[in-house]
């Protein structure tokens, strides 16, 4: 790759390397917040001249301590739906796997091309974040109303039956479980969409988090802090196995001057997003997520103007 080695001609200095890790350090904080670090780090590696094949790489490596770090804080809800991990954990390894490929092995050009459109997209997905957590939020709450409702309806016209269930067999009747909570199902939408966020979030990396919650939040039989213990994960998932699959491939089909993994920037930004996910609360409690949100948009728009630049100047 020409352009990387470019790259490697003028090596990066301290002062690059202290910027990328402070984008790194705000990536990790912003992704804890509201989500799209990516928006954060990718415009600062491609503003440095870094090749965008090899920033998205780079930076999705980076940024995978943070993911799990998220997963993590959501063990608790998490566990409380682990029976719909077993359909939506493969659907987002595949789609990792199928866009992690596509990214490394298509020409760097049709990155290019794609990525200013990719941009876009996860800018808008960031600009209606707060009506779609909104909308989610609601949609979670009139869901748990309905099966409140639902559940004093059943014990009421049960308890008659329940009682002589009881005294014939011994056994418990449907109003003694009728407080245990429903684990969730999963439907053949909601796996292929998960699948297809996966695809996006290997090729890309950036917003899928908010892009999942939105396909969550819809599909996913789940209040709102359990739809986002799943995303956290299967976001992590999806990086760790794009991450897998950008080194299988990047060392066993492709020649050491071709190789798109810049080791020295995956280590900086993982540095980086650690500390920025621990600190992402103290962020938060801080700023304002419009101001965040701002941030991001901005330095979204600054990495779309130098791509289009690139493809069309050169």
């Amino acid at each position: 790759m020409e352009a990387l080695a470019d790259f490697f001609l003028t090596d990066l200095s301290l002062a690059q390397l202290l910027l990328i890790l402070v984008a790194g350090i705000w990536a990790g904080a912003i992704n804890t917040v509201v989500g799209s670090g990516t928006l954060v780090t990718f415009p600062v590696l491609v503003a440095m001249g870094v090749p965008p094949v090899s920033a998205t790489v780079s930076n999705a490596m980076g940024l995978i301590a943070g993911n799990f770090t998220g997963a993590w804080g959501y063990r608790r809800e998490i566990r409380q739906v682990k029976s719909v991990l077993k359909k939506l954990v493969p659907a987002s390894i595949l789609g990792g796997v199928i866009g992690a490929t596509l990214l490394i092995t298509l020409p760097e050009e049709v990155f290019g091309r794609v990525a200013p459109i990719l941009i876009v997209v996860s800018l808008a997905f960031v600009i209606a974040q707060p009506r779609l957590s909104a909308w989610v939020r609601a949609r979670a709450a009139a869901r748990e109303k309905d099966a409140e409702t639902a559940g004093s309806g059943d014990a009421a016209d049960d308890a008659t039956d329940d009682s002589a269930g009881d005294s014939a067999e011994g056994g418990p009747g449907k109003a003694a479980q009728a407080g245990r909570p429903s684990m969730p199902t999963v439907s053949l939408v909601l796996m292929l969409l998960v699948f297809a966020a996966g695809i996006y979030g290997g090729y890309f990396v950036a917003a899928q988090g908010i892009l999942l919650m939105g396909i969550l939040g819809i599909f996913l039989m789940a209040n709102i802090q359990q739809a986002n213990g799943v995303k956290n994960l299967l976001v992590a998932v999806v990086n760790l196995t794009a991450a897998i699959s950008y080194v299988l491939v990047d060392y066993l089909l492709r020649e050491p001057a071709d190789r798109v993994i810049l080791w020295e920037v995956v280590v900086v930004i993982a540095v980086g997003s650690t500390l920025g996910g621990l600190i992402g609360a103290w962020v938060g409690r801080r700023l304002s997520p419009l101001v965040l949100r701002l941030i991001i948009v901005t330095l979204g728009l600054v990495a779309l103007f130098v791509m289009l630049r690139n493809l069309f100047v050169g």
